[in-house]
């Protein structure tokens, strides 16, 4: 397949699965490549990011304390290298954000305003349009991407499995509107599908969010690492609504403040940094609050401070809030736990490389080292930038690789996985409300063992009818991958809360890792801790 600015025949340098901030990015960097996304370009989870990018920038900050602030939240497992590299290449990527136009907001002086989320010593939080920062970031990355004829988009087309030939990954089939599969092959393929929200009843994910770069990476054979590890935002708005609004943590840090009904300030005697104590906490605090009674949001004195009111600094809350017929200049916002952010994900290395030659991934969908067992707020969105890259430049000077269709070269079969769904079957709405249901109640903020061993045989007794579409084979796959993980850790670190394990095992801790082992693979070097096994 050619697009405009390649030569006709040439195979792409890269095909990339996604178009969030990690995607888009690769494309920019690399070039001469190919973007598959499932909606229109630029939607999914990036766009709806509201805290904003971490970089070390402002005055008195350093690098190395965004590093440290890293390690601190991640109740361990991070690999040192990467968060050095991360935090060190975040400033630049700010930059970079800039000269494409991007535009963030800025203090006084015309230096970027900086504010602060949990787990922060400083202020370094970069936003744009108040709360709306995902998507100023979005909309410039599109922009530049639509500029340039030699990137190709493929819309509303949706990923399958992945497509090997001589023993690496060539490309992916993938369904269009019309519900024909093809493959489409390139020299390497780049997995940036972003999260797993859609596994959880409640989520601020987008419907995109159903973990297909995941649950095609597990199918192909590559390391999944610490998929247990799944980060609930502290504060969605309570509601009907699906997904439910975030209510960005930057509030927390302006001083909103957590209450019961009675008006009570419950994390104060909980954690000395109280409601800006790391997510993991704060989310369990208000999820066991919620067992006695609703909980609320105060964040009515911030409209009364100096500075700019509450509708400029927080407009997308303000909107979310209005429309649930909430004034939060006047009333305490109901709020309540939700999945946000997948920690785990596809183990690659600091250049996004993963265990399948051809291979690579980037965002959400990966386990890179950065985020250890529980991410540092506003951390995600730099590390997609940073990896997206890293990626491009591996790719870029990667040895070159058989053409597909070269006239006269050596003729690449691929192999195509044989028996998928068919992309004309609906999914079985019931089963995968079933499937988020069990999910949020079994492997949500709290577990333990039979909670999780009962919603397996739960899962196994969907897994025929989920079985039967594209979605729903996938949100099978990544449930039953977060369940197995979850039953197999016996302790309780950062982002895994195990009721009959309620503490942690001593040491730095060990990862999981989940690997279909009968598919060959290319290991990948050792990041310098114990690796537990769990069977696929």
């Amino acid at each position: 397949m050619s697009g405009p600015g390649r030569t006709p025949g040439a195979l792409p340098r890269a095909l990339i699965v996604g178009s969030g901030i990690a995607g888009l990015t690769a494309a920019l960097e690399l070039g001469h490549c190919t973007v598959v996304t499932k909606t229109t370009l630029g939607e999914g989870s990036s766009r709806w990011a509201q805290g904003g990018l971490a970089a070390a920038i402002g005055p008195g900050d350093s690098t190395a304390d965004h590093a440290e602030d890293t390690r601190a939240v991640s109740s361990g497992l991070t690999v040192d290298e990467i968060v050095d590299m991360v935090t060190g290449d975040a400033p630049g990527r700010i930059r970079w954000l800039q000269h494409l136009g991007t535009g963030f907001d800025l203090a006084e002086d015309g230096t970027p305003a900086l504010g602060r989320e949990a787990g922060h010593r400083s202020r370094r939080i970069v936003h744009a349009g108040g709360d709306a920062t995902g998507a100023a970031v979005m909309g410039a990355l599109v922009a530049a991407v639509r500029a340039r004829p030699d990137i190709e988009v493929v819309e509303n087309h949706r990923a399958v499995d992945l497509v090997r030939a001589d023993g690496r990954i060539v490309g992916v089939t993938v369904a269009g509107p019309d519900g024909h599969v093809r493959a489409l092959t390139a020299a390497a393929v780049v997995l940036a599908t972003g999260g797993i929200g859609r596994v959880f009843a409640r989520t601020t994910n987008p419907a995109e969010a159903t973990g297909d770069g995941l649950a095609m990476a597990l199918r192909a054979g590559a390391p999944i690492r610490d998929p247990e590890f799944v980060q609930f935002h502290p504060t969605a708005l309570d509601g009907a609504l699906d997904p439910l609004p975030l209510l960005t943590e930057a509030l927390r840090g302006d001083g909103a403040r957590l209450i019961d009904a009675a008006g009570r300030r419950y994390l104060t005697g909980q954690h000395p940094d109280a409601e800006l104590a790391p997510r993991d906490v704060v989310a369990r605090a208000n999820w066991a609050a919620q067992q006695h009674g609703a909980i609320f949001l105060d964040a009515r004195h911030l409209d009364t401070g100096p500075g700019a009111t509450f509708t400029e600094r927080f407009p997308t809350v303000f909107a979310a809030c209005m429309a649930a017929g909430i004034d939060p200049r006047r009333e305490p916002i109901p709020v309540t736990p939700a999945q946000h952010y997948h920690v785990g994900g596809i183990m690659t290395d600091g250049w996004g490389r993963a265990g399948l030659p051809g291979l690579y991934a980037c965002g959400e969908v990966a386990s890179i080292g950065l985020h250890g067992a529980n991410r540092l707020a506003s951390n995600s969105l730099v590390e997609g930038l940073v990896l997206g890259g890293r990626v491009a430049a591996s790719i870029a000077d990667a040895p070159s690789t058989p053409r597909l269709r070269q006239p006269g070269a050596h003729r690449i079969r691929p192999e195509i996985p044989a028996d998928p769904p068919d992309p004309g079957a609906p999914d079985d709405a019931t089963a995968v409300q079933h499937l988020r249901a069990t999910m949020w109640r079994h492997g949500g903020l709290v577990r333990d063992a039979d909670g999780l061993t009962g919603a397996l045989d739960t899962l196994d007794g969907l897994r025929p009818t989920l079985d039967t579409g594209i979605t729903g084979r996938n949100l099978a796959a990544v449930a039953a991958l977060v369940l197995r993980a979850a039953l197999a850790r016996e302790e309780s670190r950062g982002g895994h809360h195990r009721a009959d394990h309620p503490t942690s095992l001593p040491g730095p801790g060990s990862h999981t890792v989940v690997q279909d082992t009968d598919v060959p693979h290319r290991p990948l070097q050792p990041f310098g801790v114990h690796e537990r096994q769990v069977a696929s």
